[in-house]
C-alpha cells in the first residue's frame, strides 16, 4: 500500500473516476437479463422457474468468480484483469443475439456474469493508489458504480421497445467494449510493493490461507446483507409492489429504480463517513437502522380484536405505500453506507491480502443477490405472507449486529502482546489526528460579547443558526398543534366522538409536549444544538405519518387517536431545546430580539398549519400515494390524511438543513448534572409561573379556539378565522423583542398581564351578549398580549441570572460569570418553556370541563383572569416594585 504524493494525487483521482465509470458499465451489463430476460422468456416460451434461473445465472457466476478474480488481481495486476473481464463480457453479451436455445442462453449468461466480478478486481486495484486515510472515500466512490443497475432499468426498456431485446444486447456490448478501451487508455498499472515481486509472492493456493479467519466470514455476512440484500430487493421490489399495492409494472419498475439510485450513490458518502468516524461506527448505524426498518417492513397487515367493556373493538394496521417507500429509501441509504464501511475494513485489517479477502466478501455478497430472491419466493409460498422476505432480512441483519458487537467486545478485551495480528483490534480506521480536518460545524472560538468578533464573524453564523432553528421550530409547532384543526374535521370524516373526547385530543399534545420540554431543555449542552435539532425535527415524521393513515379509516379506535395526539408532543418538546440553543449564539444586548424571532416566528407554525390544512384537505395533493378521499355529510370530498402528509417533505428538508447548516459551540457543553443548579434559584420557579401566563395562554388558546368557537358560535365557519389568532400571537413577539431590550422586560411583562386581565373579562362579556365580533376581537388582543409577553419574559431571564450570579460569586472573573450566566440562563429558558407548555393542556381541558358541567365557558375564563392577576402581582413584587430585583440593583448601581 502506498500513499500518493501531491504530484500523484491527480493521477490517482483519474484512475478512481475512470474505474468507477468502468464498474458502472460492467454493473449495467451484469443486470441486463432483468430487462431482456422478459423478451427472451416470451421468445423461447420459458416457464417461471426457467426464467428465474436465466436472470439469476449471471449473478451466480459473477459472484463465485469474485473469489478467484480478487487473488488474480493481487497476483497479475488489477488493470489487466479488469480490462480483460470487460472485453470478455462484452463479447458474451453480443453473442446473445445468436443464441437460439435455452442452454445457449444459460452458457452465454455465465460468461456475461463475469462483468460482476470486476468489483473484486477494482477494489484492490483502486485501493493501492490511496493512503489508508483516504481508502474509505475512494472505495465508496468506486462502489457507487452499483448505480449501473438503475441505468439498465431506466434505459433498457426504451431501447427494447425501439430495437427489441437483441438491440439492447448489441448496444450494451458496444458500450462495455468502448468503456474497456477508454479504461486502458486513461489508467495505469497500480503501484506495487516489495511483497508483490515474483520472488517474494506466495504460491497461488497459499494466498487463500487468510480465508480461515472467522473475521473474514464475519465481513462476508455484513456484505451479504448490505450488498446481497440491495441486489435482491432491486430484483424483488417490482414483483412486491405489483402484488401488494396493485401498481402497474411500469410504475413498480420505476419505483424500484428510484430505490437503486440512492442505495448506490450514497456509498460515496459512506466512504467519507468511514474515513472520518470509523467503519465500525458506520456499521453500527447501518445495522441498527436495518433492524428497525426490516422489522417495520416485515410486520404484516394485521387485524386486532380487543374485548372492550361495550363489546369487541376491532381495528387493523397495515403499511401504506408512502411509508413503505420512505422506509425503503432509508434502508437503501444506510445499506449504501454499509457497503462502503465493509470494504473500508478490508485493506485496514488485511493490507497484504486485499484481493483474496475482497474476493470472498464480494462473492458472498453477490451470492446474496442470487440466493435471497429465491429464498423470498420460497418463504412467500410456505407462509403465504408477502412480508416474509423482510423477516428474513431482519434475521440476517440482527445476526450481523450481534456478531459484530460480540466480536468487537472480544477484540477490545484481547491482550495485544500475547495475540497475533489477527487477534487484536485493528488500527483505528479513521483519519489520524494530524490528518483529520477540523469539524466545520464545531465552533471552538465563540465570543459574542466581543464587539469586533461579533461584527466580523459571529453575527453571520448566529443568524444562520437562528433562521434554520426557527424553520425547524415552526414545523414543530405546526405538528404539535395539528389536532386543533384535525378534531374539527373528524365528525365530517365519519368519526363519532363526544365533545369532551375531541377536547381531550386537542389537549393531549399539550401535556406530552410540556413533559418532553422538561427533558429537552437540558439536552442541547449534552448532545450539541446541531445534532439535537436534526434528531428532534426528524421525530416529527412519526405523528405526521400516523395521522395521515389513522384518519382514513372511521373504524380506527379512539385510543389510537389519543396515542397519536400524545406523540404530537414531540413538536412541543422541540421549543425548549431550540430557545436554549439559540440563547448561546447571541450577545446579551441582542438576546431579546433573537429569542423573540425564534419563538415568535416558530409560533407562526401554528398559524401556518391552521391556514394550510383546510386548504390541502380539499384537494388530492399527493394523488393515489396518499390514499382514497372521504365524503363529508354535505357531499364534499376531503382528503383529511393530507393534514399529516403535508408536513413530511417539509420535515425532511428541515432535518437536512439542520445537519448541514447549523453549528455546535464547544464552550456550551455541559452535563445534565451541572445544569441542575437552576432548581436552587427561586427565580426559576417565579419565571415558570410568569411564562405560563404568557406562552401557556398562547398555546392553550391556539389549541382550544377552533373547537371552542365551533361549539359556542356554530353558525360561524371558524376554519376561515382560526389561523388569525396564532398569527397575531406569533408575529407580535417578533416585532416587540426590541421593545423589551429598550424598556426592560420586567416592565413590559407587568403591563402585559394587566391588559390580559382586561381582555379575559371582556371575553366573558362577549359570550354573555353572544357577540362573535367582540369575542373574536378580544381573542386577538389576548393572543397579541401573550405574544409580547413571550418575548419580554425571555428577555428577563439573562438579566435576572446576571444579577444573581454577580451577587453569589463576586470574586469570580468576568469571563467565568459570563459563562455561568449564559449556561444557567439557557437551562432556565428551556425549563420555564417546558412548564408553560402545560397551558396547552389545561386551557382546552378547562374549556371542555366548563362547557360539560355548566354549559358555558365563563367559569374557565374567570379562572384565567384570576391567574393573570397573580402573575401581575408576582411581577410587581419580585421585579418591578420597590423591593424588586431590578429596582434594588439599580439603586446599588
Amino acid at each position: 500500500m502506498v500513499t500518493s504524493s501531491s504530484g500523484e494525487a491527480e493521477k490517482a483521482d483519474q484512475v478512481l473516476w475512470t474505474s468507477t465509470a468502468a464498474f458502472t458499465a460492467s454493473f449495467a451489463v451484469w443486470t441486463i437479463f432483468s430487462i431482456i430476460g422478459i423478451g427472451i422468456k416470451d421468445e423461447l416460451s420459458l416457464s417461471d422457474s426457467q426464467f428465474g434461473l436465466l436472470i439469476g445465472i449471471p449473478i451466480l457466476s459473477g459472484s463465485v468468480s469474485r473469489l478467484f478474480l480478487g487473488v488474480w488481481s493481487d497476483r497479475y495486476g488489477g488493470r489487466k484483469i479488469f480490462a480483460a473481464l470487460m472485453f470478455v463480457s462484452a463479447a458474451a453479451t453480443y453473442a446473445l443475439i445468436w443464441a437460439d436455445s435455452y442452454p445457449a442462453m444459460l452458457l452465454a449468461g455465465l460468461v456475461v456474469g463475469l462483468a460482476g466480478g470486476t468489483f473484486s478486481v477494482g477494489v484492490p486495484y483502486v485501493s493501492r493508489f490511496f493512503s489508508p486515510e483516504r481508502q474509505g472515500t475512494a472505495l465508496g466512490v468506486f462502489g457507487a458504480g452499483n448505480v449501473g443497475a438503475a441505468v439498465t432499468k431506466f434505459l433498457a426498456p426504451f431501447v427494447m421497445v425501439a430495437m427489441g431485446w437483441r438491440g439492447v444486447a448489441e448496444v450494451w456490448a458496444a458500450g462495455l467494449a468502448i468503456t474497456a478501451t477508454l479504461f486502458l487508455l486513461l489508467t495505469r498499472d497500480e503501484p506495487r510493493g516489495a511483497a508483490d515481486r515474483p520472488a517474494t509472492r506466495e504460491p497461488f493456493l497459499a494466498q487463500f490461507k487468510v480465508l480461515v479467519h472467522a473475521q473474514v466470514w464475519r465481513f462476508s455476512l455484513y456484505y451479504f446483507f448490505v450488498f446481497g440484500g440491495f441486489v435482491a430487493l432491486a430484483l424483488w421490489l417490482p414483483h412486491y409492489l405489483v402484488a401488494t399495492y396493485g401498481l402497474s409494472l411500469s410504475s413498480a419498475g420505476m419505483l424500484a429504480a428510484f430505490y437503486s439510485v440512492p442505495a448506490s450513490l450514497f456509498r460515496i458518502y459512506g466512504g467519507v463517513l468511514s474515513d472520518r468516524y470509523g467503519a465500525r461506527a458506520v456499521l453500527y448505524w447501518t445495522f441498527g437502522v436495518g433492524v428497525v426498518s426490516t422489522f417495520m417492513l416485515s410486520y404484516p397487515p394485521t387485524t386486532y380484536i380487543i374485548e372492550g367493556i361495550r363489546g369487541p373493538i376491532r381495528f387493523s394496521t397495515s403499511l401504506g405505500l408512502t411509508p413503505f417507500l420512505v422506509i425503503m429509501f432509508v434502508l437503501g441509504f444506510f445499506m449504501s453506507l454499509g457497503k462502503a464501511a465493509v470494504f473500508k475494513h478490508v485493506p485496514v485489517y488485511y493490507p497484504q491480502d486485499v484481493g483474496a479477502v475482497s474476493g470472498l466478501v464480494g462473492m458472498i455478497g453477490g451470492l446474496g443477490g442470487f440466493l435471497l430472491p429465491v429464498a423470498f419466493g420460497v418463504l412467500e409460498d410456505l407462509t403465504g405472507v408477502r412480508t416474509a422476505c423482510f423477516a428474513l432480512l431482519f434475521l440476517v441483519v440482527a445476526v450481523s449486529l450481534v456478531w459484530m458487537h460480540v466480536s468487537i467486545q472480544k477484540l477490545d478485551r484481547a491482550a495485544a502482546p500475547s495475540g497475533t495480528a489477527r487477534d487484536v483490534p485493528a488500527p483505528d480506521e479513521r483519519l489520524r489526528p494530524e490528518q483529520k480536518a477540523q469539524d466545520a460545524h464545531l465552533l471552538t472560538d465563540w465570543r459574542p460579547e466581543d464587539p469586533l468578533f461579533w461584527e466580523s464573524t459571529g453575527r453571520a453564523i448566529a443568524r444562520r443558526n437562528l433562521w434554520i432553528s426557527t424553520y425547524c421550530l415552526a414545523l414543530a409547532f405546526a405538528v404539535w398543534q395539528l389536532w386543533s384543526i384535525v378534531v374539527a374535521w373528524l365528525p365530517a370524516a365519519g368519526f363519532h366522538f363526544t365533545s369532551n373526547q375531541l377536547f381531550w385530543l386537542a389537549a393531549a399534545p399539550g401535556i406530552s409536549g410540556a413533559t418532553l420540554r422538561i427533558f429537552y431543555s437540558f439536552l442541547v449542552p449534552v448532545f450539541g444544538g446541531r445534532l439535537w435539532t436534526a434528531l428532534s425535527t426528524g421525530t416529527l415524521l412519526i405523528p405526521a405519518f400516523g395521522i395521515g393513515y389513522a384518519v382514513q379509516n372511521p373504524q380506527t379506535p379512539y385510543l389510537i387517536f389519543l396515542t397519536l395526539a400524545l406523540l404530537c408532543g414531540f413538536g412541543g418538546g422541540n421549543f425548549a431545546s431550540s430557545v436554549a440553543n439559540i440563547s448561546f449564539f447571541f450577545p446579551k444586548k441582542e438576546k431579546g430580539r433573537a429569542l423573540a424571532i425564534n419563538s415568535g416566528i416558530g409560533n407562526l407554525g401554528v398559524s401556518v398549519m391552521q391556514l394550510a390544512v383546510p386548504i390541502v384537505v380539499s384537494m388530492g395533493l399527493f394523488g393515489y400515494l396518499s390514499g382514497a378521499p372521504q365524503t363529508a355529510p354535505d357531499g364534499a370530498t376531503i382528503w383529511l390524511q393530507n393534514a399529516g402528509f403535508l408536513w413530511v417533505p417539509l420535515i425532511g428538508a428541515g432535518v437536512i438543513a439542520a445537519w448541514l447548516g447549523m453549528n455546535d459551540i464547544a464552550s456550551a457543553k455541559a452535563s445534565f448534572t451541572e445544569q441542575l443548579v437552576i432548581f436552587r434559584h427561586l427565580h426559576t420557579w417565579v419565571m415558570c409561573w410568569l411564562y405560563t401566563g404568557t406562552f401557556g395562554t398562547f398555546i392553550g388558546m391556539s389549541a382550544a379556539f377552533p373547537l371552542l368557537t365551533r361549539l359556542v358560535f356554530p353558525e360561524v365557519d371558524v376554519l376561515h378565522y382560526a389561523f388569525i389568532g396564532p398569527l397575531v400571537g406569533a408575529l407580535s413577539p417578533a416585532f416587540s423583542g426590541g421593545l423589551s431590550d429598550r424598556l426592560g422586560g420586567e416592565r413590559v411583562t407587568l403591563w402585559v398581564f394587566v391588559s390580559m386581565i382586561v381582555f379575559a373579562l371582556l371575553l366573558i362579556w362577549a359570550l354573555e351578549i353572544r357577540s362573535f365580533p367582540l369575542f373574536f376581537a378580544m381573542t386577538l388582543l389576548l393572543f397579541f398580549s401573550s405574544g409580547i409577553g413571550n418575548a419580554s419574559t425571555f428577555q428577563m431571564v439573562p438579566g435576572i441570572m446576571a444579577r444573581v450570579i454577580d451577587a453569589q460569586e463576586p470574586q469570580a472573573t468576568t469571563e467565568e460569570r459570563r459563562r455561568r450566566t449564559e449556561g444557567e440562563s439557557a437551562a432556565i429558558t428551556g425549563f420555564i418553556s417546558a412548564i408553560a407548555a402545560y397551558g396547552g393542556f389545561f386551557i382546552p381541558k378547562a374549556f371542555g370541563t366548563s362547557i360539560d358541567t355548566s354549559g358555558s365557558a365563563d367559569a374557565a375564563l374567570y379562572g384565567f383572569a384570576a391567574f393573570f392577576i397573580t402573575c401581575a402581582g408576582a411581577t410587581w413584587f419580585f421585579y418591578t416594585g420597590p423591593r424588586g430585583l431590578f429596582r434594588t440593583t439599580e439603586r446599588r448601581a
